[in-house]
């Protein structure tokens, strides 16, 4: 299955990262995109339907100058593990942007 804003790049089999998926520019520049970083992408396009085909282009502008990229869900404990690549979250692709989603989630107003 590709994502279907990455389908005109080519998809590679990493076998030593399965839940990940590894796609290659024509240019030969490669990136990861690990599942809870697509699902905060697709997130965005919820919010901010007119700006995700930039968040997308600006995934592609920092892939190009980065050459190896690990799209990621947290840094701190990624799904995908390469040596020589960078990891980097959504919102290292949204602030400088300036798109942002609130995250409204807190925790319980019941005590114990």
């Amino acid at each position: 299955m590709k994502h279907e804003e990455f389908k005109n790049y080519k998809l590679l089999e990493d076998k030593a990262n399965p839940f990940s998926f590894l796609y290659e520019l024509d240019s030969g520049e490669r990136f990861y995109i690990e599942p809870v970083f697509y699902t905060m992408l697709r997130g965005f396009k919820d919010h901010h339907p007119d700006k995700y085909q930039l968040i997308v282009d600006e995934i592609i502008k920092v892939v190009k100058q980065n050459k190896r990229v690990v799209f990621t869900g947290n840094y701190e404990c990624p799904l995908t593990n390469v040596e020589g690549y960078i990891f980097l979250e959504i919102t290292d692709i949204t602030d400088p942007l300036k798109i942002f989603v609130e995250d409204k989630s807190r925790g319980s107003d019941y005590g114990d």
